[in-house]
């Protein structure tokens, strides 16, 4: 503990203002330095979680764990592109119905601090934005450009409006709403997009709720993202000195609490990196040094959850690297849901400053091994070219993106012919690094490799004048975070066979989600091509009565995505690794029904088209064994 100096400069604020029991309120109390709740003086002990990465089915589970740990509020991101993936489209149904997890958390007993974005980074898909925003090729994203301000405004009028009756002064369970994200990481810096931000946030929140900002722990990140009006506040994790920390903040909020919004429990992983780790005796320890010291804290993250589908986002720092489609972050709570030891440490750690709701934890959520299944070719991309592209291909002269096409996610097949004969390896070229970000190329359906974005932009074909050549282009998620977000998939520039610049394009919008959602691939089974590359397979888990929690491990198999009765899982890649298996929540299975399996493998499949359904996940392996 530092000096007692040191420590009254910090503090927070002892003694209760008192105020009219039935008046409802939450503020800043700058001459005592805290928060009030209700007139009287408040810490929270908060943890982050987001909705759009567990099964609706889960939502009270988890928040019951958060509540049982002794949090009294959970912080939460609202990804605007899950909401509005076509532009001027809004969903908030389902799996997207933020209100309904509001109102859970509410009866749960848990106050909320929101985080609407409209950039979230989050390791999300571009960072929540909707891919849509790059249809506009020199918009400049988070700043004052009037194609992004009135999108951003139009899409916040739209949850804003939504959101107010949630306040806590309304009845609701939101004590603060941030405006924006570390923005003093982006390179914009740009005060007046800030502003605009402001007066938007008040004119559908009014004047009464707490808006603030979070920024890193340097100057330069607290200079650009703060903001008169909104409240500073900061992040760091274990790696960093408290105390000099909060003196940052108190730079810029000389007055109030301290607030760390993110204090890092875990971290993410990357394809090829060792599963992230943080030492729970340093959570625990540093947790407690900043209750001691009077300051919030929201622990980023309490649960982290799944990116399904094609959630995740990338960082590009001297490459692009894509996130994994575990989002565990070795949070106290795991992908699954189920108490750590982590979480019990930080939940002793809570005891020593509030009281700890009486009853047990609720358990693990149930696990089953539901053993091998085998899968069967139903074919390869080009010979299913008319169920999964109904409308069929739009025809280019040059390569058009997916942006283009207004084909935001997942896959397109870009098709031409060479133009010459090409009986020895020549190479094929992106010589402006314009793979985005992986490319699986065939010629006449017959595999011959990959090519990848910053690492693998040349590779040797041969074949005949007028051999169909297929490339399929994987969008492995947008970048999330820093000054490479108008991050445009597919192909971005030519490429160039030897000396001749591919030309004339029939590229196919592949809806693989829709085919597999209809059963259509199983019934179009023909697997008839034989050989490696992009192929789909399917198969039946037999119902056991059971819809326990599991895990799919796919040994042997190279990279892909998997699909249990149309939900789509996410991205396998065992060989890159750490992760090595992906959930499959309870809620996805059939007790009753045969389960549909599908796997969509980009490479090279095993000869015993073999997956394990286990009943525990391994994510921290850097490459497979076979």
């Amino acid at each position: 503990m530092k000096s007692q100096i040191t420590f009254v400069l910090l503090s927070l604020c002892l003694l209760p203002v008192f105020v009219l029991a039935d008046s409802r309120s939450f503020s800043i109390d700058y001459k005592n330095n805290c928060f009030q709740k209700d007139g009287e003086p408040f810490q929270y002990i908060s943890g982050s979680i987001h909705y759009s990465r567990i099964p609706r089915e889960y939502w009270k589970d988890r928040l019951l764990k958060m509540y049982m740990t002794g949090l009294n509020a959970i912080q939460v991101y609202v990804p605007w592109n899950f909401h509005e993936t076509v532009q001027g489209v809004y969903n908030f149904a389902g799996d997207r119905d933020l209100e309904y997890f509001l109102n859970l958390a509410n009866q749960t007993g848990l106050l909320v601090i929101l985080r609407p974005g409209p950039y979230i980074c989050a390791e999300w898909e571009m960072g929540g934005l909707p891919a849509w925003l790059l249809q506009k090729p020199n918009i400049i994203l988070r700043s004052a450009d009037t194609e992004y301000l009135k999108a951003a405004s139009d899409w916040l009028a739209v949850l804003l409006t939504k959101m107010r009756r949630w306040l806590y002064q309304n009845g609701g369970n939101i004590i603060s709403v941030q405006v924006e994200n570390e923005y003093g990481s982006y390179f914009a810096c740009d005060y007046n997009y800030m502003r605009h931000l402001r007066t938007l946030f008040r004119l559908f929140l009014g004047e009464d709720v707490i808006l603030f900002t979070t920024d890193g722990n340097t100057d330069k990140e607290m200079i650009c993202g703060t903001l008169e009006g909104m409240y500073a506040t900061i992040d760091f994790g274990t790696d960093t000195n408290i105390t000099a920390a909060f003196i940052r903040q108190r730079r810029f909020e000389p007055k109030g609490p301290l607030v760390n919004s993110e204090f890092y429990t875990g971290w993410l992983d990357h394809w090829g990196d060792k599963h992230a780790s943080v030492d729970t005796v340093k959570v625990s320890k540093m947790l407690g040094e900043m209750l001691s010291m009077g300051a919030s804290v929201n622990m980023y993250m309490f649960e982290g959850g799944t990116n399904f589908g094609y959630w995740n986002g990338a960082d590009h720092d001297t490459r692009f690297r894509s996130v994994v489609t575990s989002y565990d972050y070795d949070a106290p709570l795991s992908e699954a849901g189920d108490p750590t030891d982590k979480l019990l440490a930080i939940r002793d750690v809570i005891k020593n400053f509030r009281d700890i709701p009486v009853g047990p934890m609720p358990p693990a959520t149930p696990k089953f091994a539901y053993g091998f299944v085998t899968l069967q070719k139903v074919g390869n991309i080009s010979s299913l070219l008319d169920t999964l592209s109904p409308q069929g291909p739009v025809r280019s002269h040059y390569p058009l993106t997916f942006e283009e096409i207004k084909q935001y996610y997942g896959f397109m097949l870009y098709r031409t012919t060479l133009p010459r004969n090409v009986p020895e390896p020549t190479p094929l070229i992106s010589p402006l690094n314009g793979i985005h970000d992986r490319a699986y190329v065939s010629v006449n359906g017959v595999y011959q490799g990959f090519m990848e974005r910053d690492t693998a932009l040349v590779i040797n074909v041969t074949g005949q004048q007028g051999d169909q050549l297929d490339i399929l282009m994987e969008n492995m998620g947008r970048i999330n975070f820093g000054s490479y977000i108008n991050d445009n998939k597919g192909l971005l520039g030519n490429l160039i066979l030897g000396n001749d610049v591919l030309t004339d394009w029939s590229i196919y919008p592949l809806d693989i989600d829709t085919a597999v959602a209809n059963g259509w691939l199983q019934a179009a089974r023909s697997g008839s091509e034989a050989g490696d590359g992009p192929m789909i397979y399917s198969g039946i888990l037999k119902p056991t009565g059971l819809t326990w929690d599991t895990f799919v491990k796919l040994n042997g198999w190279t990279k892909g995505q998997v699909w249990v009765n149309g939900k789509n899982l996410g991205r396998y890649w065992p060989q890159r690794g750490p992760q090595q298996t992906l959930y499959v929540p309870g809620p996805f299975l059939s007790a009753t029904q045969p389960n549909n399996i599908t796997v969509l493998e980009l490479e090279k499949a095993p000869s015993h088209r073999r997956i394990l359904f286990m009943d525990r996940p391994q994510l921290n392996n850097t490459g497979q064994k076979t």
